[in-house]
């Protein structure tokens, strides 16, 4: 099982390799990266980097990097870890796609990302991730595997292979930044490959076979999840009933809504709806540079509280836990595929006694969907799906300690999608809309929260005069979250909004034969439990940066409360010369 290449199909059939502007410096590697947080990690402290990985992804479909993972001895007592980062840095030149990657330890999948487009100048990248809540997996031996699916085929021009070096860097404990807390055990949903990537390509769902400790008290489920292939741009897809009011090749069918589940012994226990990431591919690759969309270099995650089931998986027996996307028509199908993996974090009684109890509560009703279709003038029509979902699942536990913990675990989701195809489907235009909550508490103290607000809109136009033709587009999307992931974490909120637009036109007759632009304006802010503090505004036009403002306490040389534990007082505290790869939602597709 591997990642494949993001799907790289256009309208009408036809893919294409556009060429960018001129006014690109190609002596220069363009710096990439994406609208983020700085670490909040202690700064004080003594650390070490210890390099995972330095590898050349030329022709690497089914070829991962693989190494034998050993905790650091040099980095204080293993496992007593304030914090743990890792840096991706990756370079590139030539032609390329987009690529999906993974890095995956001891068969947990711990970060998700994407490569970026290069430039026959190069183009280079850094991405910082905060590791923490993985310290279980780095204080043991392990398989590490970077997976990323690359082709070199100098024919079809693509050239461009991806220099990829990964560090961990692990930040010693101390009196006022003592070790993090964390889980006592993470148990991975994936295939469990040793040698390839550990995801699960669905359809159809993806199993995994489990045997929790008999005295396991907490479980929460972290999910990855994303749209390949046919599901990329799954907010563009129609219902099938709709199909034939527009063109062929249009787009594709089942539907825009996409559910991702957990399932326990086939009960479903909590699901997620995904944030639509746009790759750096999407539709006019100049767009995003130099900055990319929110979450390609690195993918939400979501869970779910699986601690209701908790008296039915500590029974010592083999269980089965399920991964699995559906859609909202009437048989579920989807498109191939979503790429979905996950874990599970465990925490354990001070006994070794059994934990007991159950299920009280479970309601998890199908959900509640209505399709519209509407004419708005000759061959153009617009077409609404609208979804809502809920789960209420209360649970009793009594642990070998004997204490007593009543857990309620409640879900509400709300999609609306709303597309519009004009004039035979030369315009078309989405504008969707993600928003619910997620709550779990455990005697009345919340341990998870997920208040969730995810805004799209695009819209996308074939031009044409008698000097060219191509197409236009414009996009707003918001990344908006107040997100207590388990109560081994931090609460975040994090406010994303970016506005992007560009151009793409081949003109056949003259010797600058294809031009791309791009501009895109970004607001970011974020806050935590801990009193950190950020805030980004940036503007890019054509891959020149005309506006960076940054604030917050993150961007201090020195801030007391970075890294600090979390606590219940704390967290109420928070509040172009060469080639572009271009991908466009149609029917027709050429995977590499």
């Amino acid at each position: 099982m591997v990642f494949h290449s993001l799907t790289h199909s256009v309208t009408f059939g036809i893919t294409y390799l556009l060429t960018a502007s001129l006014a690109q410096n190609i002596s220069t590697p363009l710096v990439n990266f994406q609208v983020n947080q700085p670490l909040a990690v202690p700064k004080s402290v003594p650390k070490c980097e210890v390099e995972l990985v330095h590898h050349l992804f030329a022709n690497s479909y089914y070829q991962p990097a693989i190494t034998v993972y050993t905790p650091p001895t040099s980095c204080g007592p293993i496992g007593s870890w304030s914090a743990i980062s890792l840096n991706w840095t990756a370079t590139s030149n030539g032609t390329q796609y987009d690529r999906l990657a993974g890095v995956t330890l001891s068969n947990v999948e711990i970060w998700r990302t994407s490569t970026s487009e290069p430039t026959p100048g190069g183009i280079v990248w850094t991405v910082l991730k905060d590791v923490t809540k993985y310290i279980p997996l780095f204080a043991e031996p392990g398989t590490l595997i970077v997976d990323l699916n690359n082709v070199i085929d100098p024919k079809s021009g693509l050239t461009g292979e991806y220099d990829v070096r990964l560090t961990a860097t692990f930040h010693q404990s101390d009196w006022l930044h003592p070790k993090a807390p964390r889980a006592d055990l993470i148990f991975p949903l994936s295939t469990l490959s040793g040698d390839q990537s550990n995801v699960f390509a669905v359809p159809p769902a993806g199993n995994t076979t489990v045997v929790l400790p008999r005295n396991a008290v907490t479980a929460i489920v972290e999910i990855q999840a994303t749209g390949n292939g046919q599901e990329e741009f799954w907010y563009f897809n129609v219902p099938d009933e709709y199909l034939p009011y527009i063109p062929p090749e249009t787009t594709y069918g089942k539907g825009s809504f996409r559910e991702v589940r957990v399932l326990v012994d086939g009960l479903v226990a909590g699901v997620a709806f995904p944030y639509p990431v746009l790759f750096t591919g999407a539709f006019v690759p100049t767009v995003w540079r130099p900055i990319v969309a929110y979450g390609a270099y690195d993918a939400p995650t979501y869970n779910v509280d699986l601690t209701p089931f908790i008296p039915l998986l500590t029974d010592g027996s083999p269980h089965t836990v399920t991964l699995d996307a559906i859609s909202d028509e009437p048989d579920h199908a989807l498109n191939p595929n979503w790429y979905l993996s996950g874990n599970i974090k465990v925490s354990l009684d001070e006994s070794n006694k059994p934990t007991a109890g159950n299920i009280t509560r479970y309601e998890v009703p199908s959900f509640r969907a209505q399709h519209t279709i509407t004419p708005i003038g000759q061959d153009s029509y617009n077409m609404t799906v609208d979804v809502s979902q809920s789960v209420f699942i209360e649970a009793t536990i009594v642990t070998g300690s004997g204490a007593r913990k009543h857990i309620t675990w409640k879900q509400n989701f709300h999609f609306s999608n709303v597309q519009s195809y004009t004039n035979n489907a030369s315009a078309s235009f989405v504008t969707q809309r993600i928003n619910g909550n997620s709550i779990s508490t455990h005697n009345l103290l919340p341990v998870l929260l997920d208040n969730v607000d995810f805004p799209l809109s695009i819209d996308f136009e074939y031009v044409a005069d008698e000097t060219g033709s191509g197409w236009v587009a414009t996009f707003d999307q918001q990344y908006n979250r107040n997100y207590l992931p388990s109560p081994w974490e931090v609460s975040t909120t994090i406010r994303s909004s970016q506005h992007a637009n560009g151009t793409y036109i081949r003109y056949p007759n003259n010797g600058f034969n294809r031009t791309a632009n791009g501009t895109t304006f970004n607001e970011f802010h974020y806050v935590d439990g801990k009193l950190n503090s950020y805030s980004r505004l940036v503007d890019v036009t054509n891959n020149t940066v005309t506006k960076d403002r940054q604030g917050g306490t993150l961007t201090w040389d020195f801030w007391p409360f970075v890294g600090r534990p979390w606590s219940p007082l704390a967290d109420l505290l928070d509040g172009l010369i060469g080639f572009e790869a271009v991908r466009l939602p149609n029917r027709n597709e050429d995977k590499h």
